[in-house]
């Protein structure tokens, strides 16, 4: 699925996740939804199928996307949370229709009223809701890597999370460290002082030294 295209990257909390969906925001950022049915293809992995996509709806989910990015940065900064943002999320969030489910197997799934990207988008409005308000038990934080910094919700039990995602912020982070390491070792070297005291020592000839 979506040849051609950025591979998704997949969390566990749907709002925080949706922020993905723009990597490397502070370094060569790569847009995972750049046409309409990209959209609808990320909607499907999070059980929000919708039947179609145009390009005005993917533009909505694409603010929704940045509102909800502005937001959760504000509460994991502790910072005031912008009023644009929090306006955009509030109205996504009451204009989508869609109701929670119960599975066979005990899990929640979401019935949207009409298939539509807007019902979709109102799922995700509510959940980022539940997240940034802290109705759900975790915390909020931002990945620790200088290009990446998306925000990400921490629930595990020590709430000391650093990275949104191991296998790849994570993990580059480690080899740019190991690589430093290496290199900083690696650098000109400078004459040993055995070379200097063999020169200057007393009996080495009368004739000059070489600087």
């Amino acid at each position: 699925m979506g040849a051609g295209f950025p591979d998704f990257r997949l969390g566990n909390v749907l709002a925080t996740s949706f922020t993905g969906t723009l990597s490397e925001r502070h370094g060569h950022a790569v847009e995972r939804i750049p046409v309409p049915h990209r959209l609808i293809d990320w909607l499907a992995v999070y059980g929000l199928a919708v039947d179609s996509c145009t390009p005005e709806q993917l533009e909505l989910a694409r603010e929704l996307r940045e509102s909800i990015h502005a937001a959760a940065t504000a509460a994991a900064l502790r910072e005031a949370l912008p009023a644009a943002a929090v306006q955009i999320i509030g109205d996504r969030s009451v204009e989508g229709r869609a109701a929670a489910v119960l599975t066979p197997e005990g899990e929640r799934r979401w019935r949207l009223a009409s298939s539509s990207v807007e019902d979709a988008l109102g799922v995700i409005a509510a959940d980022a809701v539940d997240v940034i308000s802290g109705e759900r038990d975790g915390k909020l934080a931002l990945c620790a890597s200088p290009t990446c910094r998306a925000a990400f919700f921490d629930t595990s039990r020590s709430r000391t999370r650093r990275w949104c995602d191991m296998n790849t912020c994570g993990n580059r982070q480690k080899k740019a460290r190991f690589n430093a390491g290496r290199g900083g070792g690696e650098g000109p070297r400078r004459p040993r002082p055995a070379s200097r005291t063999r020169l200057s020592a007393p009996g080495a000839g009368g004739g000059s030294t070489q600087p």
